[in-house]
């Protein structure tokens, strides 16, 4: 395409449209990208990015690797890391160096590349990410304590292989010069610099948040404009000590007290939506398929070196002490795609090399892009399989998702907890979410569609949405999420009994089906009323002596069932028009109205 314009706006529509395609088959959206990519570049010569981009191609990329590291950073919570235990400490530190030595030493030795090259591919693919983490995640279902690990250690492991793979570049570049002392002199200023900039950085901008100095309206553009203001005054003071900066800056405002950073990771969100997805349809584009296939059958020994030596290896070596069996750490051996991360450093500090004329730097960023097309298509594929046979996965979710935060959330979801079921409550108000949390359930603050919710919340424990929130613009959009990504029949919303009385109030037929929770005329206003008049959530046991024809009797309409528990301990939620009959040893939720306050 020689129009630039047109070259742009079709990057666009495929990146938006390769994240729909990753949306609808649940793979990470790299593979479809970089597929996409490689269609419109090597393949059919349809995409040029040198030629659309010129000299502006390296800062685009630049740019936007420091916008990747600088969000994976802002998700860098010491405190949430600390709660994970020591294997995901140990693996983004002993397993980082033991994943960086391995893969090193066998793209010397099979590839015949360089130390110095062989070492910044090793850094390079040290990452997995959460983008490639959590889709697998959700689809492998794994225990808990794994989801919570291999999650976790995608959220960390970023920032800290993009540092090492920063760290190992300096030292290539400083070393050309033949001086040792100009080489640790230049390295150091490099470290330096970019640790003193992102600290003072990350401080002074999480002061301004903290004083609300930059008006609200203006804090996601300011912020992310400042950041890459400090990005480049530290790249021009020190070669590359930008990226450091931006992490460290990032690190210093996630970890800031009463500094709130959400609403800049959602913006951070809808950027990497066109932005990010539209730069790997570039960077693959560019992908020089003869280089793949001069690379040899070496690229065969570096993927079984990383796959089934480095991996094992590294996640032994983290154990220690975690009290881990086996079977999970066989498992978390077996997960550890590589992701966005990868392909946008490799593609990088490849540009990098090129420019001042490195010999062989152009072998980086194919055998990068082999072993992400390697490990996201065989570990998607087959780790359901493999969590199965050693016997890791979770059963079939039966916690309940509540949007809303309504006091009868809150009572049902504190009923919910005492028969042991996961329960997680979730709202925009923070007042709600404050109560809940007092009341020491967990809770979620912010939009549950949000890919911040899809990293923090084990969404793998729920297998119920309960849509209960007064916010009839967002309970759809909720409800279409979570039918999708759930499947059917695992959402319900309450009615508003408004369907056919206030056209402001209608909404689509499909949505209209799932707006069928407890019964009808059960509405936010009328749970709402009845506990502030005294209503109680409470279980009942049904026997052959008591069965649900006595409970209905003895409780009339003072009563509306919510939730029952079968002999096995499946839930089954009352909903409208399905005749649902409790039996003897059933146990049943239901919300009781005092006799003396009828609603």
């Amino acid at each position: 395409m020689s129009d630039p314009l047109l070259s742009l706006v079709t990057v666009g529509l495929l990146s938006i449209c390769c994240q729909f395609l990753a949306y609808k088959i649940r793979l990470p959206a790299i593979l479809p990208l970089l597929i996409v990519g490689i269609i419109v570049g090597p393949t059919f010569h349809l995409l040029d990015a040198d030629a659309l981009f010129g000299d502006l191609l390296f800062p685009v990329v630049s740019l936007s690797v420091a916008i990747i590291l600088f969000e994976g950073a802002l998700t860098l919570k010491f405190s949430d890391i600390a709660g994970h235990g020591n294997m995901v400490r140990n693996l983004c530190s002993v397993g980082v160096l033991v994943t960086w030595v391995i893969a090193a030493l066998a793209a010397h030795f099979s590839l015949d590349l360089s130390w110095q090259l062989s070492a910044l591919f090793g850094a390079i693919v040290t990452v997995t990410g959460p983008t490639v983490i959590v889709p697998m995640i959700r689809t492998v279902r794994p225990k808990s304590n794994i989801a919570n690990i291999l999650r976790w250690e995608g959220i960390v492991i970023d920032p800290i292989g993009a540092l090492l793979a920063v760290l190992v570049y300096e030292y290539i570049v400083a070393s050309q010069d033949t001086a040792l002392m100009h080489t640790l002199i230049a390295f150091g200023k490099t470290v330096g610099l970019g640790t003193i900039f992102g600290l003072a950085g990350g401080y002074l901008l999480g002061i301004s948040l903290r004083k609300e100095l930059i008006p609200h309206y203006l804090q996601n553009t300011a912020v992310l404009t400042l950041i890459l203001g400090i990005f480049a005054i530290s790249n021009a003071l020190a070669h590359e000590s930008g990226l450091l900066a931006v992490t460290i800056a990032g690190m210093v405002l996630a970890n800031m007290k009463d500094v709130d950073v959400e609403d800049i990771l959602e913006f951070k969100e809808t950027l990497s939506v066109l932005l990010i997805s539209g730069l790997f349809i570039i960077l693959a584009s560019r992908l020089d398929l003869n280089a793949v296939m001069e690379v040899g059958s070496g690229v065969f020994v570096v993927l079984i070196a990383i796959m089934f030596v480095a991996r094992p290896l590294s996640v032994l070596a983290s154990s220690v002490g975690t009290g881990l069996n086996w079977r999970e750490l066989a498992l978390i051996s077996w997960i550890a795609p590589r992701g966005i991360v990868a392909a946008a450093v490799s593609a990088l500090f490849s540009l990098q090399l090129e420019e001042i004329g490195y010999e062989g730097a152009g072998v980086i960023v194919p055998m990068v892009f082999v072993v992400i097309i390697a490990t996201v298509v065989v570990q998607s594929l087959s780790s359901k399989y493999v969590a199965t046979f050693l016997k890791v996965r979770s059963p079939a979710p039966n916690g309940f998702l509540i949007f809303g935060g309504s006091k009868f959330s809150r009572l049902l979801a504190k009923e919910l907890q005492s028969h042991n079921l996961p329960v997680c409550i979730a709202d925009t108000n923070w007042d709600a979410i404050r109560e809940t949390r007092m009341m020491d359930i967990p809770a979620y603050f912010g939009n549950p569609m949000s890919d911040h919710a899809a990293r923090s919340l084990e969404l793998n424990l729920f297998g119920t949405v309960l849509i209960m929130s007064p916010y009839k613009q967002l309970n759809p959009m909720i409800a279409y999420h979570f039918e999708y990504t759930m499947g059917k029949d695992k959402v319900w919303g309450l009615t508003n009994n408004e369907q056919t009385a206030r056209p402001s109030h209608q909404v689509s037929t499909q949505y209209a089906k799932k707006m069928a929770l407890f019964d009808e005329g059960v509405t936010y206003g009328y749970l709402a009323t009845a506990v502030t008049r005294g209503a109680k959530v409470k279980t009942t046991r049904l026997s052959e002596e008591f069965s649900f024809a006595d409970y209905t009797k003895q409780y009339g309409d003072r009563a509306v069932p919510l939730i029952a528990f079968d002999e096995n301990g499946r839930t089954h939620t009352f909903l409208t028009g399905k005749a649902l009959e409790p039996k003897a040893n059933w146990k049943l939720i239901s919300l009781i109205v005092p006799d003396s306050e009828p609603v």
